[in-house]
């Protein structure tokens, strides 16, 4: 081995170390884990260092750049996903207004617009762009897809809120849908987005064989059919706080109610990406485990958080007597299944490009990190 390529080894395996007071998330060392990337990184001040003569003012250079790898989590040479976020919400959120403007009848795209540019993560179009992105495909390609997923989104959360459903006043820090323009009109408006979600992929949508395009449409008609997201409500509406249901039928709710909108959203993306079969089943498994995780951490917070904290009402699940897991294996073993979710989901992120999938890696740990 060459004097470059051993300093270089050196430094990644030191990037990698933890120290006795602080560890780094598994997104990061995966980052490092690669050859390629780590000589990407290190490579420029190696080869400085071997090439001098002013051994002493090089090696502590490295030695500085060591350190500031041990921190590499925390450093905005790594991926800096707050910035990415910000820029991905602006450009789906102008999508989405552009997307549904103010026209006849008012009351009624007033109401669509309400609750479809409130102030949400916007999760959802996210994994579609990074899932799309990770294979070789362009945002822009992406876009049409990713609103029409949040728009699926919106229309699900109108009628969750519903009397008839859940019930719930509030969402996303402001009064629900239903609350604001009627029963009636929240009904009609999700109806109207769900439609509008499949006619703006498939119109706006540029560059994509046709074929792809009828398989996209088949995973989000998937995903709010009689075996997506409305099989995992009419479970949860029918067993209540049953105490016979147990952990198969709790993770039989959250895998349809959460995980597959999670699941719809990569393969979409991955799918108009121009993605293989084997990438797309790595995605599939990575957003089955991230959608799970998501939902867990949602239960979590739902006993530990204030309503103002979460935007919505807390502790509403406690009081309907719902299925939730902590109530099923309390709050710490609750805690440990989504860090478990959060690991198996970052497994198949493995071999991907590391700069691609470095979004993905984010997600996973901001869902499991969140507050609300």
């Amino acid at each position: 081995m060459s004097m470059l390529k051993r300093v270089i080894y050196n430094l990644a395996k030191l990037s990698t170390r933890g120290t006795p007071n602080r560890s780094r998330s598994a997104g990061t060392k995966l980052l490092f884990s690669s050859e390629e990337t780590a000589e990407v990184i290190f490579r420029p001040k190696v080869r400085a260092f071997c090439n001098s003569t002013d051994f002493s003012k090089n090696e502590a250079e490295v030695i500085k750049h060591e350190d500031i790898y041990r921190e590499a989590g925390k450093t905005r040479s790594v991926f800096d996903f707050k910035s990415y976020m910000v820029q991905k919400n602006k450009s789906v959120n102008q999508a989405l207004d552009a997307a549904v403007p103010i026209r006849e009848p008012i009351k009624f795209h007033e109401a669509m617009r309400y609750s479809l540019l409130s102030e949400g993560k916007r999760v959802c179009p996210v994994l579609c762009i990074a899932a799309c992105e990770l294979v070789g495909g362009q945002e822009s390609t992406a876009m049409p897809a990713a609103c029409g997923m949040e728009m699926m989104h919106a229309m699900w959360l109108m009628h969750d809120d519903l009397p008839c459903m859940d019930n719930d006043d509030f969402r996303r820090g402001k009064l629900s849908n239903h609350k604001v323009y009627g029963e009636n009109v929240t009904v009609l408006a999700g109806y109207s987005l769900v439609a509008f979600a499949f006619q703006h992929m498939t119109t706006a949508t540029k560059g994509v064989h046709p074929k792809t395009m009828v398989r996209a449409v088949g995973e989000l008609a998937r995903l709010i059919g009689p075996e997506g997201v409305v099989a995992g409500q009419v479970l949860d509406l029918l067993c209540g706080g049953n105490s016979d249901t147990g952990l198969e039928e709790l993770e039989y709710i959250h895998r349809h109610k959460t995980a597959d909108f999670a699941e719809a959203a990569a393969i979409v993306g991955a799918l108009v990406g121009g993605a293989s079969e084997e990438e797309i089943n790595r995605l599939r498994k990575f957003s089955q485990c991230f959608g799970l995780m998501y939902q867990v951490v949602d239960d979590i917070l739902d006993v530990t958080k204030s309503s103002e904290q979460l935007g919505k009402t807390a502790g509403k699940d406690l009081l309907a007597n719902k299925l939730t897991y902590p109530k099923m294996i309390g709050i710490d073993k609750s805690k440990e299944y989504a860090q478990k979710l959060n690991k198996e989901a970052k497994e198949q992120l493995v071999g991907f490009d590391p700069k691609k999938s470095a979004p993905l890696l984010a997600l996973a740990d901001f869902a499991l990190h969140r507050q609300k």
